[in-house]
C-alpha cells in the first residue's frame, strides 16, 4: 500500500473505535513492516528496480488525530540523496457524521540522510483527502518539490473492492503537475500521469501483493528506465 494510505486507513479504523467510547481517551500504536520488489512512489522507481526494505509506525489518539513516521531504502544510483527515506506525518481523518464520508488532513516531511547533493533532496508536503466507502480522491501540494524543483500538486484517485474472501483488488490513478518547466524531468514536460492495478491477498495475517505499476513518462521525459511499467511485488505485515 502507498504509505500515506496505509496511515489513513489505520488512523480512520482507531477513530471509529474511540467515537464507540467517547468518555475514555485512548491511544494505539500501530506498526508495519514490508519487503518490495521495488519501492515506486507515484510512479518512479526509488530504489533503482531493486527489492527496498520498509517500515513504520503510526499513534492515533481521540477523537482522530494521528502522528506517525515511516521509513524504505532507496536507490538514486549516484548515491547523491543516500540510500534512505524517513517520512514525518500528522494529521486529523474521521467520518462526517455518520456517514460513509470521511476526511483526511495532514502534513507530511520527507527526510534522506546523507544528503549530500549540491541540490536538496528534502521537502514537505500538505495533503488531503475525501473519501466514500472505498473510494478517494486526493490532493497534495508541496511549495518546494523533490530536489528544489518549485510548486507541486498532486491529485490522485483510488478505489479498492474485495473480489473473493482475503483477495483485493485495488486501482489507482495520479496527476503530477510541476510549476517549473520540466522540474526534476529530463525534457521540459511539467506533468506526467502515474496508474496501478494491484492485487492483495491476506493469508494468516500477513498480505501478499502484486501490482502493475507504471507512468506515461518516455526515456526522453526521465533519461532513465526507472519510469517504464513493471510488475511490483510486496509482503507486508500490520502490527
Amino acid at each position: 500500500m502507498n504509505k500515506k494510505l496505509l496511515s489513513v486507513a489505520v488512523a480512520t479504523a482507531l477513530t471509529a473505535g474511540f467515537t464507540a467510547a467517547p468518555a475514555q481517551a485512548e491511544i494505539e500504536i500501530s506498526g508495519n513492516v514490508a519487503l518490495t520488489s521495488d519501492y515506486r512512489f507515484r510512479g518512479i522507481s526509488q530504489s533503482d528496480e531493486e527489492p527496498a526494505v520498509q517500515g513504520g509506525f503510526d499513534v492515533a489518539f481521540e477523537p482522530g488525530f494521528y502522528i506517525g513516521t515511516w521509513g524504505s531504502s532507496v536507490d538514486f544510483d549516484s548515491g547523491a540523496y543516500g540510500t534512505l527515506e524517513l517520512d514525518y506525518y500528522a494529521g486529523w481523518a474521521g467520518n462526517i457524521g455518520d456517514s460513509d464520508f470521511g476526511i483526511d488532513v495532514g502534513y507530511m516531511y520527507y527526510d534522506y540522510p546523507g544528503d549530500d547533493s549540491e541540490v536538496e533532496g528534502d521537502y514537505q508536503e500538505i495533503y488531503g483527502s475525501v473519501s466514500w466507502r472505498d473510494l478517494s480522491i486526493g490532493l497534495a501540494y508541496s511549495d518546494d518539490y523533490y530536489a528544489e524543483t518549485d510548486e507541486f500538486w498532486y491529485i490522485s484517485g483510488d478505489y479498492s473492492f474485495t473480489l473473493l474472501e482475503d483477495l483485493t483488488i485495488g486501482l489507482h490513478v495520479g496527476y503530477n503537475m510541476l510549476e517549473e518547466d520540466g522540474g526534476f524531468l529530463a525534457s521540459d514536460e511539467d506533468a506526467y500521469t502515474d496508474y496501478s492495478v494491484s492485487v492483495t491477498y491476506a493469508w494468516a495475517g500477513v498480505d501478499f501483493s502484486v501490482a502493475w505499476v507504471g507512468t506515461d513518462l518516455n526515456e526522453e521525459d526521465y533519461n532513465d528506465e526507472l519510469t517504464d511499467d513493471a510488475a511490483v511485488f510486496t509482503i507486508s505485515k500490520s502490527m
